[in-house]
């Protein structure tokens, strides 16, 4: 699985951005997607993450203000962020996991492995 996050900038305090992320590779689903966040100095940390069947967990600091939605498309995972703030630069990974493959006739989850994608800036100026 290879993931391509896009759509980081910079943008005001009080504005909005939408990160995507772009899904390739020969699997036929994906079960969880979520997006972390490293900023300088700190450790990275979950921002959200959303499992089919399972529901979306978002971390107490992006509640009311982001949202994460899924397509069928490439499994497309955009967030869209609102009413950013200075503590909201950092850099933004995609994370898939539960990636279900074809083995023959049959399919296989694979539960083990966590693929990152490569990280897209975000830098809120205030």
């Amino acid at each position: 699985v290879q993931l391509q996050a896009s759509g980081g900038g910079l943008v005001q305090a009080g504005g909005s951005l939408t990160l995507s992320c772009a899904a390739y590779g020969s699997f036929t689903s994906i079960r969880t997607m979520s997006w972390y966040r490293q900023s300088p100095g700190k450790e990275r940390e979950l921002v959200v993450s959303d499992t089919h069947g399972g529901g979306t967990i978002y971390a107490d600091f992006v509640k009311g203000r982001f949202t994460i939605s899924r397509t069928n498309a490439k499994n497309m995972v955009p967030l869209r962020m609102n009413s950013l703030s200075s503590e909201d630069t950092a850099v933004y990974f995609c994370v898939a996991e539960n990636v279900t493959y074809y083995r023959g006739t049959a399919t296989y989850t694979d539960f083990h492995n966590v693929f990152w994608g490569q990280g897209t800036q975000v830098t809120v100026s205030s």
